[in-house]
């Protein structure tokens, strides 16, 4: 196939900002150990710390509030 030059540079894709859903999965899976070194590297140069701290606050915060409420299930 013939290269037709409009291949958008590194820079520019490192610009690319992360969406919501990109987010929540990044999170959910580092939560539980599985994230990929792939999307790792992606989140670090896309991603913004401010957001994957407030996703992981708020992710704990439900693991937690999960983990109780099944704790309480099971000793009722």
């Amino acid at each position: 196939m013939a290269d037709n030059g409009h291949k958008p540079s590194d820079a520019q894709h490192d610009e690319k900002k992360l969406n919501p859903i990109q987010i929540v999965g990044s999170v959910l899976a580092a939560g539980l150990g599985v994230q990929s070194s792939k999307n790792r590297e992606r989140d670090f140069k896309q991603g913004n710390i401010a957001v994957f701290a407030a996703a992981g606050a708020v992710f704990t915060l439900i693991f937690i509030g999960a983990v109780l409420t099944v704790v309480q299930m099971v000793v009722t």
